[in-house]
């Protein structure tokens, strides 16, 4: 972990002074700005819902406008990463700099992190809003937002993967974003699937199931270590893939 301070410094500045980070959080923003607007709407034309419980439900994950925006964001955030270290040649000043290889690469996939959170934040006033007008469960608040970090984390970790396989940063945005919606498509296909092996492994794959869940207040460990995984695994190979430049 030797360098990691400097790097996740140096990262998160780049971040925020890139064009395309303050662009996703106009985008992020009035996307789901818009979306919370029309659910709350929703909603309230129907007598039959409990306000804020139904509306905390269906923000986090209960319709296609929570992924796919996801699947969009996450590859831009993270496309630059490597991709552009390779493209200009800093990379080589990089690697022999007194860093050690899993510092380089924690330090810019959490300063990518910190700026997914960073996007979300503003949506806890969308919360708040809704506190005044009816109870709100704090459990499920929480499960949403852990949800929300653990699949923002995972699909962070596979579009540092890409930016490392390529110095191109539109080769890795469309190939971290290509890979997700694959997984996605994948997962829905549980929907599909006739009982059986695949269906249950589908379905224990599925984002749309993992989010249904923790929107619900819904803890399955199970879930929780295949997501770890897809974080720790594609952080992994990273590190051997920028391990092998060093080496040559």
């Amino acid at each position: 972990m030797r360098g990691f301070w400097p790097i996740f410094k140096r990262e998160l500045l780049a971040q925020v002074v890139t064009p395309v980070a303050w662009v996703l959080a106009v985008a992020f923003l009035l996307l789901q700005g818009l979306f919370f607007f029309l659910l709350v709407a929703n909603f309230a034309s129907q007598q039959d819902v409990i306000l804020g419980a139904g509306p905390v439900e269906a923000f986090f994950g209960q319709t296609a406008l929570f992924y796919f925006p996801l699947a969009i964001i996450c590859p831009m955030l993270t496309m630059r990463l490597f991709a552009e270290e390779r493209r200009t040649g800093t990379i080589e000043a990089l690697l022999t700099a007194p860093v050690g290889t899993a510092g380089v690469v924690l330090g810019k996939y959490l300063a990518a992190f910190a700026v997914y959170l960073g996007l979300w934040a503003p949506t806890v006033l969308y919360l708040v809003l809704l506190s005044r007008f009816g109870e709100i469960d704090v459990r499920l608040v929480a499960t949403g937002y852990l949800g929300t970090a653990l699949v923002g984390a995972a699909y962070l970790s596979i579009g540092t993967l890409a930016s490392a396989m390529t110095s191109s940063q539109l080769a890795a945005a469309v190939g971290g974003a290509a890979f997700i919606l694959l997984l996605f498509a994948f997962g829905f296909a549980e929907f599909f699937l006739e009982a059986g092996p695949s269906r249950d492994i589908a379905s224990h794959i599925s984002v749309w199931a993992t989010m249904n869940d923790l929107s619900r207040g819904l803890v399955d460990s199970r879930r929780l270590v295949f997501w770890g995984a897809l974080i720790v695994v594609p952080l992994f190979v990273t590190v051997r893939t920028v391990e092998s430049w060093r080496w040559g």
